[in-house]
């Protein structure tokens, strides 16, 4: 039995975007774009899904009904990144040409807001409240505190090239990777007082928290292990061998544990860790260069894609089970384009 819905699939190089039907686990359709899409939102509440386009800096809606392009919005001259507003009724994009911040209408599908930035940015998430962005200004060696309502970006030095940025489930903490000097730096939110700097064994190049965001996983260049982070005690808990060159990652609950899932785009495996005993417990085969992994909201598959052989590896979760084997079964292998860097799954 598969999902009732749809997987879609930015293919970068292909410039569409791929809708994997997951009842049928094949393509219904590619939607063709006028520039590279790196970044998808689904909207949870209207039956669209939203493409960014970086080097053209516009946002596109891909219709749920007719799987094709409904509307479309210049934002900026490049874009970088977007989040959802947590009311779901907008979307902020991230831009470096010019450096601000813009919020989109999801009603009228217009910017009605834009805020300057000091800096060209790389990275931004959003608080759960929906009062504050946290930007990451990359070379730079500063993070930025957004005020969202007053439209007012305050900066705080912190080192040499920064990566990512994520705010603590409670909004009163930023934590902010630093690329250069392989450390996790912990801000308090509004004052952007440093409460620590955790240095890592890794490059912070990706992030991915626990499914009750109380542990945050980090893993990049340096070693291959993941690094656990509790951020609710600002310390290092462990760091855990996690196979060759671990990269992006999704935390996934399954029928009888919480499961982390690590590319390993050198081998073309996928590590599956338990959360619990911070044990590897499996490998999967997936396929040439994994660097990107989403779970169905059901929690039933964990869908992998390959940027180098363009296609998506399909996982059962219920199927993970620790083995002298120490394998699991691949449940299926779709291809879906050139290039693929990004997927959200939308039921219908």
């Amino acid at each position: 039995m598969g999902f009732d819905g749809y997987a879609f699939v930015a293919n970068e190089e292909g410039k569409a975007i791929a809708a994997v039907d997951l009842t049928a686990f094949a393509v219904a359709r590619h939607i063709h774009l006028d520039a590279s899409p790196t970044a998808l939102i689904a909207d949870p509440v209207r039956p669209a899904v939203y493409a960014l386009t970086p080097a053209t800096g516009a946002l596109h809606e891909i219709g749920l009904a007719t799987l094709a392009v409904r509307r479309k919005a210049p934002v900026a001259r490049t874009a970088v990144a977007m989040r959802l507003a947590p009311d779901g009724q907008a979307i902020w994009v991230l831009s470096s040409q010019p450096k601000q911040l813009a919020r989109l209408s999801l009603e009228s599908f217009r910017v009605e807001a834009r805020i300057a930035l000091p800096a060209e940015p790389v990275d931004i998430d959003i608080s759960e409240d929906g009062e504050w962005a946290g930007i990451s200004f990359g070379e730079s060696g500063a993070a930025g505190l957004v005020d969202l309502r007053r439209g007012i970006c305050s900066s705080f030095p912190l080192g040499k090239k920064l990566s990512l940025v994520r705010f603590r489930k409670d909004g009163r903490q930023l934590l902010v990777g630093n690329a250069e000097e392989r450390v996790l730096s912990i801000l308090e939110v509004p004052s952007g007082r440093v409460v620590v700097h955790l240095p890592l064994a890794v490059r912070p190049d990706y992030f991915c928290f626990s499914e009750d965001r109380g542990q945050l996983f980090i893993t990049g260049a340096g070693t291959d292990a993941v690094v656990v982070v509790y951020p609710y005690w600002t310390e290092v808990a462990e760091t855990v061998l996690a196979g060759r060159a671990p990269g992006a990652m999704a935390d996934v609950t399954g029928p009888d544990a919480e499961f982390l899932l690590i590319a390993n785009p050198q081998s073309g495996e996928v590590t599956i860790m338990d959360v619990e005993s911070r044990r590897a417990i499996a490998a999967v085969a997936v396929g040439q260069g994994p660097g990107y992994i989403t779970v169905t909201p059901d929690r039933q598959y964990a869908l992998v894609l390959n940027c180098v052989s363009g296609d998506m590896a399909v996982i059962r979760i219920a199927a993970i089970s620790a083995t002298r084997a120490k394998s699991a079964p691949l449940f299926t292998m779709i291809p879906v384009g050139s290039r693929p860097v990004c997927a959200v799954v939308r039921s219908v």
